[in-house]
């Protein structure tokens, strides 16, 4: 089924999509709630057609309506992946309003560094979450109206700010999506209803083994509404194709197979940890029911991608994107590059260049930063709208024309591109560049291991030192035997210089919602993890395992 890659260009807004096929196919599901008895809400599973959802909004809306807001005006939702944050959604993008989500697992700053960056009207949250909320306002000056979405009064406080007089269309922001901030405080990322069609329209037109039928497919994703993965992309996908969106609050791994039947889903989302946690346990009966067609994620390590198809009998498309970019590379074509890292080719509608640190392209080959644009006129057609309250951190990301990643890629001959890691994931040994994530891969291939995170600890010598951070499948050693053990499995695959020099086993890893291991929480702030107990030291062994031409170094390493 071959689609273009723009979208209709007489859409103007995600809830004029969603009330197109509203008119198409009301009766249809647009919205599953897979059971699971001990959540507070759809304790036994709930599904929302269109014509449901659409009169919920309606509800939603005339409330902003009548309290006086609309064109312009910033709303805060702290409702998780509930039924009413889509309502909200649609109410506020009817009138041209923005969305801010707010994610239950923020800390009291970190929401009141949202509230007070975006300057929003009124906030609306679920009554669990009511103490946290409050407890931020009491850090911001200019605080807005805080009302619990089971009891909404009959108006709103009017917004504290003018709302905009221009109809809201394709330019208007719809959504502030916050990054991850891992490099200072978090920027908001302004998500226009462009971006918001481009996005969906991008999904939707691949083909190959990410080919999405009208009518029906039934996406089922496990990340949060504030993330572009869960908040535009599967969002817009099913509402520009009439599918129905499958929205677990988190990851179940118990329960992942019996939802995924119950639900009926034909496509799945997953990020890396989510694959080896499904492999490491026990086959069973519900994970041959299913009916997907395929998945959609990022960051799956080539070993454990290659047993995940040979065992569940469907394509994992490796995909790059951020919130900044909308769309995403796929590796969705025939013969893919499952063995690598391989995030597939530019296309299209979404231009890449790999170059240094002074911006020269780099030849062919070398590894590099990834920069990207679209291949129109204008470099930046369905891209965020910028950062907010940051018109210097804008510009200095689109500096030359082209939107700096900060990822680091290698491209082949052929224009394949291949993932080596985030900038800030580069450890500097002896003058070596080493990838976290190409030692991740390696230890993830263990059998032994369930999840992994790698980083960079100081060496008075070698400037860097490579530490892993395991954790283990259950029974398995957690000694200084089994540490070796890794090393060597790692000395197999990879360069002397690679493997790790310090490993600790955990019992679990701090992730973000969209299961992204957070290296920078693994320990506290100033903590040296060479120091904390049980950390086991491996470079003798390093050491003696060069010396003994383990395999063949292709770097050469002399220290």
């Amino acid at each position: 089924m071959h689609r273009p890659v723009d979208p209709p260009p007489h859409l103007h807004s995600a809830y004029q999509a969603f009330a197109e096929t509203l008119a198409r196919c009301p009766d249809a599901d647009f919205l599953c709630i897979p059971a699971r008895a001990e959540r507070d809400y759809c304790p036994d599973g709930e599904s929302f057609s269109y014509a449901r959802m659409a009169g919920m909004a309606a509800e939603i809306r005339a409330l902003l309506e009548r309290s006086g807001f609309g064109h312009g005006h910033r709303i805060a939702v702290m409702l998780g992946n509930r039924p009413e944050h889509f309502q909200l959604f649609l109410a506020a993008n009817a009138i041209g309003a923005m969305i801010v989500p707010l994610g239950f697992d923020q800390t009291a700053d970190e929401i009141a560094h949202v509230l007070d960056d975006s300057a929003v009207d009124l906030i609306l949250s679920v009554p669990s979450q009511r103490e946290r909320t409050e407890d931020a306002l009491g850090k911001i000056a200019g605080t807005p109206q805080h009302c619990d979405i089971s009891a909404l009064p009959d108006r709103f406080a009017p917004p504290r700010n003018p709302g905009l007089a221009a109809t809201p269309g394709r330019a208007t922001d719809a959504l502030l999506l916050y990054t991850s901030g891992t490099t200072g405080l978090p920027k908001g990322c302004r998500v226009t209803n462009d971006y918001f069609l481009h996005g969906g329209q991008w999904y939707i037109s691949r083909g190959g083994r990410m080919t999405v039928r009208n009518d029906r497919e039934r996406i089922f994703n496990p990340f949060p509404m504030l993330h572009m993965n869960a908040g535009v992309l599967s969002l817009m996908a099913m509402i520009l194709t009439g599918g129905c969106v499958i929205s677990a609050e988190r990851f179940h791994p118990a329960s992942w197979w019996d939802d995924i039947a119950a639900t009926r889903a034909t496509i799945m989302h997953y990020m890396g940890v989510i694959p080896p946690i499904l492999l490491a346990a026990e086959p069973n009966a519900a994970e041959k029911r299913h009916h997907l067609r395929f998945a959609f994620g990022a960051g799956v390590a080539p070993a454990t991608h290659i047993a995940f198809e040979k065992r569940f009998g469907f394509p994992m498309v490796e995909v790059w994107g951020m919130t900044e970019t909308g769309r995403t590379f796929t590796d969705h074509l025939e013969p893919r590059s499952i063995h690598t890292r391989a995030i597939g080719r530019p296309l299209p509608g979404l231009e890449a260049r790999v170059v240094d640190s002074d911006d020269r392209e780099v030849p062919r080959g070398t590894i590099g930063e990834l920069t990207v644009r679209h291949t129109a006129d204008d470099p930046r057609k369905g891209f965020f709208g910028g950062y907010l309250n940051r018109p210097d951190a804008t510009e200095e990301a689109w500096r030359g024309g082209w939107f700096h990643t900060g990822d680091v890629v290698r491209q082949d001959e052929d224009g394949l591109l291949t993932f080596v890691d985030r900038t800030k994931n580069i450890i500097r040994r002896s003058g070596e560049n080493i990838s976290a994530s190409e030692v991740e891969a390696a230890l993830a291939s263990h059998p032994d291991v369930v999840a992994c995170a790698v980083l960079a600890v100081p060496d008075d010598l070698r400037e860097e030192e490579v530490l892993a951070c395991i954790v283990p499948t259950a029974g398995a050693r957690q000694d200084a035997t089994a540490a070796e053990a890794l090393v060597r499995h790692c000395r197999e695959r990879l360069s002397y210089f690679k493997v790790p020099g310090w490993l600790l086993f955990r019992e679990t890893l701090p992730t973000t919602g969209t299961s992204k291991v957070q290296h920078r929480l693994i320990f506290a702030a100033g903590e040296d993890p060479r120091t904390v107990a049980g950390c086991h030291d491996l470079r003798p062994l390093k050491a003696a395992l060069r010396k003994s031409g383990y395999a063949d170094d292709a770097k050469g390493a002399s220290v």
